[in-house]
């Protein structure tokens, strides 16, 4: 008897060893979050804030499936290699049963192609690069954000309602930029086919001879000015091009320049009459943007970013993809999240089936200065549905599976 027992104990410890960490029975559901957090402290803290309030309440709640939520933070230092490092470690040692994050749009993609290749659900919230859901899309990866392609197609609709006709575009010389620039005239087009591209600025990333390029464009005379730049680049563009007087008697249309995250660095040099997504925060009171932006300020004494927003919409998609799910289980999660309804801070959206991107939308409004700093004004929240590629043109853009 006693042989009998130690035989069965020592192929009960054999397959016990041989299972995934995440199947064992936990105190917590952990879902692995990986980010930028020092190399992009700025612009991750806040959206880390985001997940941390997000997930109290959750818990403060009853938590999901009878458990607590848990997030495990790692930083991969902005690398594409430590992520998809990071990735499996959460997954195999530590528990996790998805993952989420990320900011850079590449290393966004690293993960999501390890996510397809080892059959992990990995919710990708903040990267723009619209091959995260078409061209480099696999049935694994699901994208919060509204994409590039998404908030270009918001910006080309107010652009066709002017009587503009000669556009200009400056953009960073890598894959987002010429994504930005690239949906932007495919959108304007359609709208407004008489509409010509008179010049094209590609500055190389946070390197722009700010001086040269506002030469450049203005010599090409536009009726209208399409701004990709960002952070440092952006500061630069705005002050040189103001200094010259760019902008004046021009319509410029600015992806991402109402986020708080560029817009507040530019102070009082922020620029006036620019049409921009963004986030409005200080103009949110009623609905659940509203009281997200109160949850926000009472809980840090601090007002919300972007980031922020899309932070505490990752913990909401995620419980919500567990809560259909009924499980923890990859296949259970990765079916809940195909055409996913989550009731957000944002509204309600939905994760599309055929490619699994949200229809998370975008405010889009005016510039203007308010007590030394840039807002946006004028602005309306567009719905993130209205801006995407019908589902045959998807079918064309993304790989069969």
């Amino acid at each position: 008897m006693q042989r009998k027992t130690f035989l069965k104990a020592m192929i009960a410890t054999a397959v016990l060893a041989a299972m995934p960490l995440a199947t064992f029975a936990q105190d917590t559901i952990k879902i692995g979050e990986i980010n930028h957090y020092k190399r992009l402290a700025a612009f991750a803290g806040p959206y880390k804030q985001g997940i941390e309030l997000a997930l109290e309440e959750t818990n403060a709640a009853g938590g999901v499936l009878g458990k607590p939520l848990e997030f495990i933070f790692r930083d991969d230092q902005g690398e594409p290699g430590e992520a998809v490092k990071i990735a499996e470690e959460l997954m195999t040692r530590d528990g996790a049963v998805m993952l989420t994050g990320t900011i850079l749009s590449n290393v966004g993609l690293a993960i999501s192609s390890f996510a397809g290749e080892k059959g992990y659900v990995y919710l990708a919230s903040e990267p723009l690069a619209d091959s995260l859901v078409w061209g480099a899309g696999n049935k694994y990866t699901f994208r919060l954000r509204s994409s590039t392609f998404m908030q270009a197609a918001m910006l080309a609709e107010a652009a066709a309602k002017t009587d503009a006709k000669r556009f200009a575009t400056i953009a960073p010389n890598y894959a987002y930029g010429k994504d930005a620039v690239a949906a932007f005239k495919e959108n304007l087009l359609k709208l407004k086919p008489d509409a010509e591209f008179v010049a094209e600025q590609w500055p190389a990333l946070f390197k722009i001879d700010a001086g040269a390029e506002v030469q450049a464009l203005e010599r090409a005379k536009p009726d209208a000015i399409y701004n990709v730049t960002f952070g440092p680049d952006l500061a630069k563009f705005v002050r040189d091009g103001t200094d010259r007087g760019l902008f004046e008697g021009r319509n410029v249309y600015g992806l991402l320049s109402g986020e708080p995250e560029y817009l507040d660095p530019l102070g009082d040099e922020a620029p006036e009459g620019w049409t921009v997504t963004g986030f409005p925060w200080y103009d949110l009171e009623d609905g659940p943007a509203g009281e997200f932006v109160a949850a926000y300020q009472a809980r840090y004494d601090d007002y919300p970013r972007l980031g922020s927003i899309v932070g505490y919409m990752t913990v909401q998609s995620i419980v919500a993809a567990l809560e259909k799910a009924g499980s923890t289980e990859t296949e259970a999660i990765r079916e809940a999240f195909e055409g996913l309804p989550v009731a957000s801070a944002m509204g309600d959206i939905v994760f599309r089936a055929i490619d699994n991107q949200s229809t998370m939308g975008a405010y889009v409004g005016t510039t203007a200065l308010s007590d030394g700093k840039g807002v946006m004004v004028d602005w309306e929240y567009k719905d993130g549905a209205n801006y995407l590629p019908s589902d045959e043109e998807v079918s064309k853009l993304r790989p069969a599976e």
